[in-house]
């Protein structure tokens, strides 16, 4: 690559941050980080040969203001700016800056960003050159009234849209009328918040849709291709949560019709750089629904299948070389399968996950896996930012076999500290309507319930699994005596210990004998000798009977997460001594899940609220979350107004039950 720059700068953060700063070392481009307070130790900025500190937190005041990034440019010398994605990657005043500054901006021109940034003006130009499109509106007049009217002429269910968005923020579904406001408001307070821009755009809903995506690259002497398809079809509240290439049900002429029809939009805005263009797919045919105008955080399914590095050719492109291949050069081989590893509870609605990675176990590069990810343990993860930890990118042969890998990647990986989303993967990538490429948009939230469902009753294997993580968990001493010897031996008679764990859907006992011989476990009716060894990895061998099974443990105070063969199973240690627990959430009280910005309140003091009726909106990590009452009362207090930004178990209101008549 013959560079018109030496260094560049990455106007983004996390994983897009640390991946692009890899391809920039390994092709002799010095790289340069920008960070927020919150991101003074995050890992991008370590990697980075310089790093510059842009603002406080809120993005707004940081990542989002493009003067101080240019000016970080500037001062460093960085010759390219690398937006990533999100932020400000399809901002067409922050392309314009660049170049205003002498600073080449690694993506599409100013005109193209403008051109295809807005879904509206997109689906008009579209409509213009006769690409398929979904019905619905997406004019200038924004009044209410007007997109109300639209909407009842389009016909429900419609999805009420950012016209600016992306990622699934700032996007709606109206089944009916009566629910068209409530859908219009929520969708312009989060597309305010993350792109401030609440101009909407209304669709025709498709009912069980795919999501079918095509990658482009274009360059500036014309050329213009096209790097095969994705599915994206498996979302949860329009976020992707799976992707893999090639989709798995497209025929060899569904795909080149609709990668016709991709390179045909690129091509009728001269489009330069990385870029995707986004279809929704039925029996009847496929739709046209935006183009993203910057590089996508699924492109790693794309680079698996094509041995391609998709950001080397980014750059190759900002410093005006021509494609590297041709349309007929450009093959693929096999298929690659990728998820999103979130900080977050599935099981209480999704809600963000707040903390420290007090461990990190991840299954081993290489052998068709890939992680990427800006995260390492003892990282704090924060409320102001997107909660993605790591993508897990597995190849395979085939569909079936990227799927088996998968899964038991998924078994091995770990993530102590806080909450993370990962059973859920687990679970869905072994879902039978998912193995059978039998899917649509809604499968994910039809299923949830199965998806979310513990494992099965444990075997007795893990319950030795669990007591042997308890007995390795007391740390070696330099010099240790029988007493603190953990194998069980004793100078006459016998000691018993009671294990018990809380397991979700009820608890787990055994009983741990120490007696001359060794260590015995009680499991029911069942005696099993016990044994274990630490492994240099973390991991440990445990010798049940005559089983030896290896297992992943991972302690955060008293709860334990640990892999067995047989699954993966989050319990929590009981101490044997104490009493019950009282019940944090009696007394009517509506707590804050997790740090954020209250954003919205339904009810006022004196109100009468139902169970389950929502009473305020918080929004943290760039989503919105509505908290409802947890059971009929009056609602004596608010604690907060609209912008406040509150901690997680803030008490927000108070709520004093209805009596009932005895």
């Amino acid at each position: 690559m013959t560079k018109p720059f030496h260094k560049l700068l990455i106007a983004n953060r996390g994983e897009i941050a640390c991946r692009i700063i890899r391809t920039a070392r390994r092709m002799g481009i010095l790289t340069v980080a920008v960070f927020s307070d919150a991101d003074r130790d995050a890992l991008h900025v370590s990697m980075a040969d310089e790093a510059v500190h842009i603002g406080p937190p809120p993005a707004r005041e940081s990542y989002l203001h493009i003067e101080k990034i240019i000016a970080a440019a500037l001062r460093t010398g960085a010759g390219a700016i690398h937006p990533g994605y999100g932020f400000l990657s399809e901002n067409e005043k922050f392309a314009e800056a660049s170049e205003a500054a002498g600073i080449i901006f690694v993506g599409p021109s100013a005109e193209a960003i403008r051109a295809m940034g807005s879904k509206s003006a997109a689906k008009a130009l579209m409509e213009k050159s006769g690409v398929p499109l979904v019905p619905g509106y997406h004019g200038a007049d924004q009044d209410d009234a007007v997109l109300a009217a639209e909407a009842h002429r389009v016909g429900y269910p419609v999805m009420v849209k950012a016209a600016a968005g992306g990622g699934g923020k700032g996007m709606r579904i109206a089944e009916s009328e009566d629910d068209f406001a409530g859908a219009l408001a929520g969708a312009r307070r989060e597309a305010s918040a993350a792109f401030g821009d609440d101009t909407m755009l209304i669709e025709k809903y498709i009912v069980r849709p795919r999501h079918i995506e095509v990658q482009v690259f274009g360059d500036s002497h014309g050329s213009v291709v096209s790097l095969f398809e994705r599915e994206c079809t498996l979302q949860r509240r329009h976020q992707k949560v799976v992707e893999e290439a090639p989709a798995a049900q497209l025929s060899e002429d569904q795909r080149e019709r609709i990668c016709e029809a991709a390179r045909a939009a690129a091509a009728s805005i001269g489009y330069r750089g990385a870029g995707t263009v986004e279809f929704v797919a039925n029996d009847d045919g496929f739709y046209f629904i935006e183009m993203n105008t910057r590089l996508q955080v699924e492109h790693p399914v794309t680079e698996m299948i094509t041995g391609l590095d998709l950001v080397e050719w980014q750059l190759r492109v900002a410093a005006g070389e021509r494609l590297p291949l041709k349309q007929e050069e450009i093959t693929r081989t096999g298929h690659a399968v990728e998820v999103r590893i979130y900080a977050e509870d599935p099981q209480s609605g999704f809600l963000p996950s707040i903390g420290r990675i007090m461990a990190w176990r991840q299954p081993p590069e290489g052998e068709g896996i890939r992680i990427d990810t800006g995260f390492r343990e003892g990282d704090m993860v924060t409320p102001h930012y997107d909660p993605m930890l790591a993508k897990l990118i597995i190849h395979g042969a085939d569909r079936a076999e990227a799927l088996a890998r998968l899964g038991t990647s998924l078994d091995h990986f770990q993530v102590a500290g806080l909450k993370t989303n990962i059973p859920f993967l687990r679970a869905l990538a072994r879902h039978p309507s998912v193995a059978a490429g039998k899917m649509d948009t809604g499968l994910i939230e039809r299923e949830l319930e199965g998806l979310l469902k513990a494992d099965d009753e444990p075997a007795a294997g893990d319950i030795a699994a669990a007591a042997a993580s308890v007995l390795a968990r007391t740390p070696d001493v330099a010099a240790p005596s029988p007493w603190d010897a953990q194998d069980g031996w004793m100078i006459a008679g016998e000691r018993r210990r009671r294990l018990l764990f809380e397991t979700g859907d009820g608890n787990a006992e055994a009983i741990v004998v120490y007696r001359r011989g060794g260590l015995f476990l009680e499991v029911g009716a069942d005696t099993l000798p016990l044994r274990f060894n630490r492994r240099a990895d973390g991991k440990l061998d445990v010798f049940s009977g005559d089983i030896k099974e290896t297992i992943s443990t991972v302690w955060n105070g008293e709860a334990l997460e640990f892999v067995t063969p047989r699954g993966r199973f989050g319990w929590t240690l009981v101490d044997t001594t104490r009493g019950d627990d009282l019940d944090a959430g009696a007394g009517g009280h509506l707590r804050a899940p997790m740090p954020g910005a209250i954003r919205e309140i339904f009810a006022s003091p004196g109100d009468i609220v139902k169970r389950g009726a929502p009473v305020l909106v918080m929004e943290a990590m760039k989503m919105e979350h509505t908290l409802r009452a947890p059971a009929d009362g009056k609602l004596v207090a608010l604690k907060y107004a609209v912008g406040d930004f509150v901690e997680e178990g803030a008490d927000l209101a108070e709520i004093e039950p209805l009596e009932t008549e005895g």
